[in-house]
């Protein structure tokens, strides 16, 4: 058994070292290739415009302070504190 055994991997390492052998050598293929040239915007106008800057005037409009008041003390729903509660706790872990 034994035997026949090296006999298999014998016939098998011979058979792989002619095909290796017969196969002709393996020549070097290279090939050239044209270089590549990259224009960055040539086909773009080049142009300048200049603006002018305008003066920012003041919002007339009193800020809504009372909204933010009502906001912050408006209540709030259970599900909902719960949730924010639980985002918060896994947002902060500390390692």
């Amino acid at each position: 058994m034994l035997s026949n055994r090296r006999k298999r991997l014998s016939t098998f390492f011979t058979s792989a070292l002619l095909v290796l052998l017969a196969s002709p050598a393996v020549a070097e293929v290279r090939i050239e290739l044209d270089e590549t040239e990259i224009s960055a915007a040539r086909e773009l106008p080049k142009v300048l415009y200049i603006v002018p800057w305008q003066k920012t005037q003041p919002d007339s409009r009193p800020l809504p302070m009372r909204s933010l008041i009502d906001e912050t003390l408006a209540p709030v729903e259970m599900d909902v504190f719960k949730r924010r509660v639980r985002y918060h706790g896994l947002t902060t872990k500390k390692p």
